[in-house]
């Protein structure tokens, strides 16, 4: 999976910080913006708090090291419900849960996997169940990947809400 420029600089700040970078994202060409996703490591909703927290301390050094040439505007946020699977570690996470997948090359004559994601080895080989037939997709050919909003994950993410209320 491709790193983004400013993962290197970004990511022990962030981790500093006692979050997780989760994916650098630059969108648009005239006036980009700079995606930057958190997760919390203690598995708990990112709030806004966090997000503000997090932004204040990249954008101070991101104006102390200047990497982007031209103007843009930072954007930090959580990976939400459909987030994106950026790691080895989320796809082990998230076994169980149904997801999208594009590869960089063909495995088995195709790019594009939407299925259920068994499990990864230390290998880094993702098991991917697509309709009954087990595909072993090598993280290292993943493009994109993120998890598919169903109802059973809706209901999981509202049964984790309803705990944090109590």
């Amino acid at each position: 999976m491709n790193k983004h420029p400013l993962n290197d600089l970004l990511e022990p700040v962030v981790e500093k910080l006692g979050y997780e970078l989760v994916r650098v994202l630059t969108i648009g060409a005239k006036n980009p913006t700079l995606q930057v996703m958190i997760d919390r490591k203690d598995g708990k909703d990112i709030t806004v708090d966090d997000c503000a927290k997090v932004s204040r301390v990249l954008s101070d050094l991101l104006d102390e090291k200047d990497p982007i040439e031209s103007q843009y505007a930072l954007e930090v946020s959580s990976p939400g419900i459909d987030r994106p699977l950026t790691k080895p570690e989320h796809f082990a996470r998230f076994a169980g849960y149904e997801a999208k997948i594009e590869t960089s090359v063909e495995i088995e004559k195709r790019k594009r996997f939407k299925g259920r994601i068994v499990s990864i080895d230390n290998a880094q080989n993702i098991a991917f169940d697509m309709d009954g037939v087990m595909y072993a997709i090598p993280f290292a050919d993943v493009a994109k990947a993120k998890i598919v909003i169903t109802d059973e994950l809706l209901k999981k993410y509202e049964e984790a809400q309803a705990e944090v209320e109590l």
